[in-house]
């Protein structure tokens, strides 16, 4: 493998763009709800956090409706999608006055979150903190309810949507 490294005089926002869009990540949508409305936003940055307390955290974009939906309601979902849902993916990532419009989901016994049918694996988080980072909210969750399905998730690699391929070493 050749490896081109690029020395730059000032770090761009294009420059580290490319550069971190080399990390591939699988894709999520985080959801909530507040005073009966639903949420929901399209993620990839998200990470299991500690299992003590069992947490993870999640990361939206200070422009989002879902966050300051999560920060006043105290609870979120996050819905691992597989690489059937692409489609919700896309759906979740535009700007609408009703995302859940034609989707199917249920609510959570914690928050009364959405739960979208057909992800991977979901997790219901009460917030524990929520501290900003330059143009997102970082959301530590402490997880309340979990649940996997099989089936295989979907990636996201430089923009783009893919599937994940095992193989051996």
């Amino acid at each position: 493998m050749t490896t081109t490294r690029t020395q730059f005089d000032a770090l761009t926002e294009a420059d580290f763009r490319n550069v971190v869009g080399h990390f591939a990540s699988g894709v999520t949508v985080i959801t909530t709800a507040l005073d009966g409305k639903l949420f929901g936003s399209t993620a990839s940055a998200f990470s299991s956090l500690s299992v003590d307390p069992l947490s993870v955290l999640a990361c939206l974009n200070k422009t989002s409706s879902t966050n300051p939906a999560i920060t006043e309601s105290g609870y979120f979902a996050v819905n691992i999608l597989s690489e059937a849902n692409a489609d919700l993916a896309k759906h979740f990532a535009r700007k609408s006055d009703d995302k859940f419009a034609g989707v199917d989901y249920t609510l959570s016994e914690h928050g009364g979150v959405p739960v979208l049918e057909g992800s991977l694996a979901t997790i219901v988080c009460e917030v524990m903190d929520a501290p900003v980072g330059g143009t997102h909210t970082v959301y530590f969750g402490r997880a309340l309810e979990a649940s996997a399905a099989s089936g295989a998730p979907l990636a996201y690699y430089r923009g783009r949507f893919g599937r994940f391929e095992e193989f051996s070493i």
